[in-house]
């Protein structure tokens, strides 16, 4: 089952093996490298209403996360670092140097996020966008026992979600992505898209492996930045609807942050693909 049917022109489709496992990676443009990184529950096409913009100055790398759309589903790897050499190798292989910019919305920051933090040679212009932070703030906002977000718990637990959500999952997409994002964003053939990538309890695995390294993640995270900050630019994008603190997280871990506040719900680059292009690409000017 392919997801390439939204493929913007002038991209392709790769399958590379990298770190042990094999992605696949919607490759366009010219220009220096800019890496997009999905979050749960989507998949690379999350990034089509803005890739046909980044691709006029940039080559852009777009790949499916290991357990996700088109890319394989190993059993183990899901840790943010392990997620970040898994994009290393792709880049190793296309033959793309670095630094490189990075993007990353919701899980993909998470990993974008670990890769600045353990390589932070790597990468040139840091985008987090509407994300919490292992380590950072992420577990005070999943603790339920203070009002905290409950999905984190859920999601990391294991084989249960998987047996609730099979045979739910347009249902259940469809509810999420209606509650989290400006009416109209979502088609029904979108919704049905997402909906069939993360059908069935291995491709539903697939995702929630994502969120059962968190916890680790943050200790990792941790341990890296205990003796070092970020010293790449950083821009911390906050929904108007979501309140993340990102942008206060960040500032006692990195030299410079940037924070800016998009006129939408959860989904920014789907919901105004205008304002973030235009965000973005002011910040990596």
């Amino acid at each position: 089952m392919s997801t390439a049917d939204w493929l913007p022109d002038d991209f392709s489709v790769q399958q590379v093996d990298t770190n042990n496992t094999r992605l696949s990676v919607a490759v366009g443009g010219s220009g220096p490298t800019l890496v997009l990184l999905h979050g749960w529950p989507q998949t690379s096409r999350a990034w089509a209403r803005v890739m046909p913009d980044f691709a006029r100055n940039h080559t852009v790398i777009v790949p499916d996360l290991r357990g996700t759309g088109d890319s394989d589903r190993p059993e183990g790897g899901y840790a943010k670092t392990n997620q970040a050499d898994d994009i290393r190798g792709i880049l190793t292989a296309l033959s793309l140097t670095g630094p490189v910019a990075v993007a990353g919305h919701d899980i993909g920051a998470m990993v974008a996020f670990a890769w600045a933090t353990a390589h932070p040679e790597d990468v040139s212009h840091l985008i987090l966008v509407d994300s919490l932070l292992p380590g950072f703030g992420l577990e005070e906002a999943m603790n339920v026992a203070e009002g905290g977000m409950w999905h984190f718990g859920f999601l990391m637990t294991p084989h249960i979600p998987e047996m609730l959500f099979d045979g739910h999952e347009l249902e259940f997409f469809t509810a999420t992505f209606t509650a989290m994002s400006n009416p109209g964003t979502f088609s029904d053939h979108e919704l049905a898209a997402y909906a069939r990538a993360y059908t069935g309890r291995e491709r539903l695995r697939g995702g929630f492996e994502h969120y059962r390294t968190l916890l680790d993640d943050g200790r990792e995270n941790r341990a890296l930045l205990a003796q070092r900050k970020l010293p790449m630019p950083v821009l911390a994008v906050a929904s108007a609807r979501s309140g993340t603190a990102t942008d206060q997280a960040l500032a006692l871990i990195a030299d410079n942050v940037q924070s800016a506040v998009a006129p939408t719900g959860h989904f920014v680059a789907e919901e105004d693909p205008g304002w973030f292009t235009k965000a973005a690409t002011a910040f990596l000017q």
